[in-house]
């Protein structure tokens, strides 16, 4: 490819996708065909054989996954570019194994993994996914047969029969094994799928014998019926308090170190003043009238 030298090959993302990308390369699938495109090292273009025994096993579709930066810590995105009646054209699929369900997605699983689980999820029917779609049987089959002539204007404008060319009619079921988590991609089955592994695990285990329990004797009785009896140890006299008959001193006290801040007394009210000179007036008024009174006429 192109961009092996445009990018950082020590990064872990970059080395596991150039990695994934010769190994699609060197080994391929003829019921697939996936590759980065020469610009994006990050957006890669699909072309699905139709699963076979549906609607869709004559037709070939393209479509387009996009890599997270942190990929394979995160999922990758899918949508079909081609119209199949399956699916909707250029819409991101909801899956266990795309972007909407993060929590589903393990790091060890690869594109090759997931267009082989992406293609035989093709065959189910959409029961309210996202992306999905639900279209009459010879829609489907019309749609399958003008497929092979669909171009990608990204991948050079060449059609779908040309990239996947080689084995004509319906695809081959031999493409890998696909594991069990990446079957479940509907809504329902996302939100409470385990309910069918539960009641599988319940019906494997009922169908098992019963293996008999031997009841166990208690290991405490056990022991102390074969432990020899020990005489009987004379009991130590009590250990008296270091402190005692010691008369136990007061605590230290200590002076309060706040003093009481002074109280300032309030100011007199204004009317007092007048009061006092009201009061000395009178006085001198009296003192004078009193003298008065003591002067003899010779005085005059």
């Amino acid at each position: 490819m192109s961009t092996r030298g445009q990018f950082n090959t020590k990064s872990p993302t970059i080395r596991r996708i150039l990695r994934e990308a010769s190994e699609l390369a060197s080994s391929p699938s003829p019921d697939f065909h996936a590759a980065p495109l020469d610009i994006d090292l990050f957006e890669w273009h699909f072309t699905l054989r139709g699963p076979p025994s549906t609607p869709y096993s004559t037709g070939l579709y393209h479509g387009r996954i996009l890599l997270p930066p942190t990929y394979p810590l995160r999922p990758p995105s899918f949508r079909f570019l081609t119209p199949s009646g399956r699916f909707e054209a250029n819409r991101e699929i909801c899956l266990s194994i795309s972007g909407h369900h993060e929590e589903t997605w393990q790091p060890a699983w690869g594109l090759r993994t997931a267009l082989v689980a992406l293609r035989a999820f093709m065959g189910g029917e959409a029961r309210g996914q996202v992306g999905g779609m639900e279209a009459a049987e010879e829609v489907r089959r019309r749609l399958a047969a003008e497929s092979r002539g669909w171009a990608c204007a990204g991948c050079g404008g060449r059609r779908n029969e040309e990239i996947l060319s080689g084995e004509e009619g319906e695809g081959k079921s031999g493409s890998g094994e696909v594991p069990k988590e990446l079957r479940l991609g509907y809504r329902d089955e996302l939100t409470g799928g385990s309910d069918g592994s539960d009641k599988a695990t319940t019906s494997s285990s009922s169908s098992q014998p019963e293996t008999p329990t031997t009841p166990t004797t208690p290991t405490t009785a056990t022991t102390a019926a074969f432990s020899p009896a020990l005489p009987p140890q004379p009991a130590s006299p009590p250990t008296p308090p270091e402190n005692q008959g010691r008369p136990t001193p007061p605590p230290p006290t200590t002076a309060s170190t706040s003093t009481a801040a002074p109280s300032i007394p309030a100011p007199p009210p204004p009317w007092l003043d007048s009061l006092i000179y009201l009061l000395a007036l009178l006085l001198a008024i009296m003192i004078a009238r009193k003298v008065w009174s003591l002067k003899t006429p010779d005085d005059y």
